[in-house]
């Protein structure tokens, strides 16, 4: 009983991402409603996220498991980015940031260990997870420079509020196209999504410039 309400937020919060999502990255920027849409995104995503940890544990689905720590982390993190507007100029993050970034690390060693551990035994999934670790890491890398008050970039805030919301939106077409793939390759199933957003999230930041 548990197993399907559980489920059913999982599937409820994943389509409203994708929903809110997609109308995030057609409408414009900024606006009241903007915000708003973001706010509800965030929630979505995390709920998600949430939900897609008690799913894995019940049925062991190691993907669920670590698409949902990618959905948290990306949502919150690039919800919380757009805060960073003074940040070139020394502004302090605060504890649950650094909770998140660190909790985020040791997710990235485990991902990567994981992507390796597969390569060796010659597993050509290995390739994703692997992939996923030095992603996360890059990320994570990211925070440390905000903590340490290395970032010079008085946009820094806005990009990567950019870039992580479009991540999280990316994670969770990922998971979709996952779970209901009948006719890719897994490891294209997996690379797809990743690939066009990250063509979008250039594009984008290249404005900025």
């Amino acid at each position: 009983m548990l197993f399907n309400i559980i489920l059913a937020l999982h599937i409820i919060s994943g389509s409203l991402g994708l929903l809110l999502g997609t109308i995030i990255m057609l409408r414009k920027k900024g606006d009241r409603i903007h915000k708003l849409t973001v706010k509800i995104f965030t929630l979505a995503m995390v709920s998600t996220g949430l939900s897609a940890f008690y799913l894995s544990f019940v049925h062991p689905n190691l993907f669920l498991f670590i698409m949902g720590i990618f959905t948290i982390y990306l949502s919150i993190s690039g919800y919380r980015m757009i805060r960073l507007k003074k940040v070139h100029q020394g502004q302090k993050t605060q504890l649950f940031d650094t909770i998140l970034s660190s909790v985020m690390f040791l997710c990235s060693l485990i991902f990567f260990y994981i992507g390796i551990k597969y390569l060796i035994a010659k597993v050509v999934f290995g390739i994703v997870f692997a992939l996923f670790g030095m992603v996360s890491l890059r990320l994570c890398y990211i925070d440390y420079k905000v903590y340490t008050r290395k970032i010079t970039d008085k946009m820094f805030g806005i990009k990567n509020h950019i870039g992580r919301m479009t991540g999280a939106y990316i994670a969770a077409c990922t998971a979709f196209l996952v779970v209901n793939n009948t006719f890719l390759p897994p490891v294209l199933a997996w690379s797809l999504p990743g690939i066009i957003g990250g063509i979008f999230i250039n594009r984008s930041l290249r404005k900025f410039k």
